[in-house]
């Protein structure tokens, strides 16, 4: 049986719940219920290996978007926690040290699920584990890797990440890898494979032989037209929305939402602020940083971008890291005020995506995802405890309960069990 239901005090106060109306009041149980009942999977969570250890892991409330306190607060099932590799150079080096971390990472979800918390949170590889796991009350890890630059130019590697845990794979991320172009390269329309390369090509079949589903998140749109044309099995996109509302290239067009529908893949529709909106993200972040700036020129503290961030030595970060946090405490009144006039990305502007999608492909080819701990996050879905938020918001909506299981869970299984049944068949012959 499902575990039981919090209360999700993080989504709503008892004393904004005593103020609806009773019929805000009975649509609120009813996506409860809803809630409550269908299996909710969010299908692109990154990771960081140091929140894999004995004495820091995903058993406490650490200060990261997902972890197992904040996936029960939520009610989210299953997280598929990523293998993510950057691009590196396409060279020997290259591929040993992109192999070596993705080793690392998977490594460390076997950890969290053998060592750290088998009684909380187990790995599945099928739709049947996922579903045997929820009955018996437990968290559900899942993986899947982004990038397949750590293979290198070896495709055996493909079946090591397999036999790994590995259910879904990109054969790209942000920079051309050996295996396919970028979306990265429409920025100044340089291309290294005009799609997919030849290494990258024999990638899909092998794919297609071991049952790993492809993502197409990352990739070109050269490249994902010609993943299409050879894969047997349907694809996924593990984290995009629709470019129609929002023209980034990490977003899919209605060319690419067309094959989807065509070949029965599920779309992952991510909660990541400038991919949802990208007018709405840049221009409240400008005036939420104007507003730290100010602030921090008061105590003579510098605002730092996110590459100065990266670059900072571990204690110089952690002491950045302090000090910023005053400055955000300081600042909340102001910030609260800016909500209310140009307020963040949110619940309401995500699902608009979904809608989009769900007319564009059909009710049974759209998925949910968030990309937290990767940049990922909306307001009213800022981690895994407001998960609840996206279901409230669907049951507004007019979605069923049918349709609610769809979208969070059962077109991706659908898509899993489909890429399974082609690998058999591929397997017998």
């Amino acid at each position: 049986m499902k575990f039981p239901l919090i209360l999700f005090s993080s989504i709503i106060s008892v004393s904004s719940i005593y103020s609806q109306t009773k019929g805000e009041s009975e649509l609120w149980e009813r996506a409860k219920a809803i809630h409550e009942r269908v299996i909710t999977i969010d299908t692109h969570d990154d990771i960081d290996i140091d929140n894999f250890t004995a004495n820091r892991n995903y058993t406490q409330d650490l200060n990261t978007q997902v972890n197992l306190p904040k996936m029960m607060d939520g009610c989210l099932d299953a997280a598929w926690f990523i293998v993510y590799t950057g691009q590196g150079e396409l060279n020997e080096a290259g591929y040993a040290a992109a192999y070596n971390n993705a080793i690392s990472k998977f490594e460390a979800i076997h950890r969290l699920t053998e060592e750290i918390a088998p009684d909380k949170i187990g790995l599945a590889t099928s739709s049947a584990e996922v579903r045997e796991l929820v009955n018996d009350g437990k968290l559900v890890a899942m993986i899947g890797v982004e990038n397949a630059y750590p293979i290198g130019e070896d495709l055996t590697n493909i079946e090591k990440f397999y036999d790994l845990g590995a259910r879904y794979m990109s054969l790209a991320h942000n920079g051309h890898s050996q295996l396919s172009d970028s979306n990265t390269g429409e920025e100044n329309n340089v291309w290294l494979h005009n799609g997919l390369s030849e290494l990258g090509k024999l990638a899909v079949t092998e794919m297609n032989r071991l049952g790993i589903m492809i993502d197409v998140s990352h990739p070109s749109k050269e490249a994902i037209k010609q993943m299409f044309e050879l894969s047997k099995a349907p694809l996924i996109a593990s984290h995009s929305s629709a470019r129609a509302l929002c023209d980034h290239s990490r977003n899919l067009d209605d060319d690419l939402l067309q094959l989807f529908k065509e070949h029965g893949g599920v779309v992952q529709t991510v909660a990541f602020s400038a991919y949802v909106n990208t007018n709405k993200h840049n221009a409240y972040y400008a005036a939420v940083n104007e507003v730290y700036t100010t602030e921090g020129e008061k105590v003579g503290f510098e605002v730092l971008s996110r590459d100065s961030i990266r670059n900072l030595e571990d204690n110089a970060r952690a002491v950045y890291d302090e000090n910023y946090q005053e400055i955000v405490t300081a600042s909340a009144n102001q910030i609260k005020e800016l909500q209310k006039n140009s307020g963040p990305v949110n619940v309401s502007d995500y699902v608009d995506h979904i809608d989009y999608l769900v007319e564009k492909t059909g009710i049974d080819h759209v998925g949910i995802s968030s990309d937290f701990d990767g940049g990922g996050g909306i307001e009213g879905w800022r981690d895994a405890s407001e998960t609840f938020n996206v279901t409230l918001e669907l049951v507004k909506r007019g979605y069923s309960e049918e349709e609610i299981a769809k979208l969070w869970g059962e077109n991706l299984l659908r898509v899993l069990d489909e890429v399974e049944a082609v690998a058999k068949e591929i397997q017998k012959s």
